[in-house]
C-alpha cells in the first residue's frame, strides 16, 4: 500500500530540482529524507500492533523527488481504510498529513531558491 497524493505543482517541483546546482540538490533530498523518515517512525508509532509484522513492512523512499510512503504487508490497506467487518485503524494517512505543511515548506523553499538562483 502506497500513500498517494497529488500535489499541485510537483512536475514544476521536479523540473526546478533538475536545474539546481548540485549542492542545492543535495540540500533538498537531504531534507526530504529526513521528512520521510519522520514520516516512517510517526506511522509506526500509530500501527496497530499484533505481532510486529505489520509496522515491519512499513516504508519511506525519496526518488526522483518524490516520496513513497506505504507498508508492503499485504494486509495494510485494509487495517489503514478497514473492512465492512473491521474498523480502520488508520497509521499511514495520519502520520502523512501531520507532517504535511512541513513538506510543503521544503518544496516552496527549494523553488524559492530556484527562482532566487536564476535571479527570477
Amino acid at each position: 500500500m502506497e500513500v498517494s497524493f497529488d500535489v499541485e505543482g510537483i512536475v514544476e517541483f521536479q523540473q526546478a530540482m533538475l536545474s539546481f546546482d548540485s549542492a542545492l540538490q543535495i540540500e533538498v533530498y537531504n531534507q526530504l529524507v529526513r521528512w520521510a523518515a519522520e514520516v516512517k517512525a510517526l506511522a509506526e508509532r500509530l500501527v496497530p500492533v499484533r505481532t510486529g509484522y505489520l509496522r515491519s513492512t512499513i516504508f519511506a523512499t525519496v526518488k526522483e523527488w518524490v516520496v513513497d510512503v506505504g507498508a508492503e504487508a499485504t494486509y495494510a490497506l485494509f487495517v489503514e481504510n478497514g473492512t465492512r467487518y473491521m474498523k480502520d485503524q488508520p497509521f499511514i494517512y495520519p502520520a502523512v498529513y501531520q507532517y504535511f505543511p512541513e513538506l510543503e515548506q521544503i518544496i516552496l523553499a527549494a523553488i524559492d531558491a530556484a527562482k532566487a538562483e536564476a535571479n527570477l
